[in-house]
């Protein structure tokens, strides 16, 4: 019951709920991250959703898009600007996702989007993550967030995924306040943010 329909009925009121409330919070950091990112403060990806059906996840854009003398992306760590940081130390740069919410793309809580190009390099498995929406947060978050391997975060989501419950979601909702406020597993050692997914080998 409360996965095939209240989950849903619940993310459609509370995402519309956090739009009406963060409102002055987003225009703030919307105007900042425009002045420091030369007028881009989004960052639109396609991201593989449930059933792995292509949405368009849209966030804050926390890194600017500064290229080498070869035209390639300088890495992570020398595009994150100084306010893109904060924002991301902070989880600001999570408040658009309410959009994809409300839209019926993602859910509050749920495994993590990750990137299109990973779709190939599940193993059976982990590619059961898509048996859900994908969430704003979601137990692997609270259990690690950027600092875990890979594997233990495949091994969370699918934990999340055979175990869903208004419980559960409500422990995460929970856990994931107190992982903002003491700002804990935003990025892996010697990272930015995490190392690319490179497949089971």
């Amino acid at each position: 019951m409360y996965k095939n329909y209240l989950k849903r009925f619940f993310d459609f009121v509370f995402s519309l709920m956090g739009i009406t409330l963060l409102l002055p919070i987003f225009l703030v950091v919307m105007v900042g991250l425009f002045l420091s990112n030369d007028g881009k403060p989004f960052f639109f990806q396609l991201r593989p959703g449930k059933n792995g059906k292509i949405f368009k996840i849209i966030k804050f854009k926390t890194m600017n898009d500064k290229k080498d003398s070869n035209g390639n992306l300088l890495s992570d760590a020398e595009r994150l600007t100084p306010i893109g940081s904060f924002v991301r130390k902070t989880s600001l740069d999570e408040i658009p996702q309410l959009i994809n919410v409300l839209k019926g793309d993602m859910s509050l809580i749920g495994p993590r989007p990750l990137l299109v190009q990973y779709l190939p390099l599940y193993n059976e498995r982990q590619a059961r993550r898509h048996e859900v929406r994908p969430g704003i947060t979601g137990w692997a978050q609270v259990n690690g967030r950027n600092a875990i391997s890979w594997n233990q975060k495949f091994d969370y989501d699918l934990w999340y995924v055979e175990n869903i419950s208004f419980i559960v979601d409500l422990r995460i909702f929970f856990l994931t306040a107190k992982k903002v406020f003491i700002r804990e597993g935003i990025s892996q050692e010697g990272q930015a943010t995490m190392e690319p997914f490179k497949g089971n080998i």
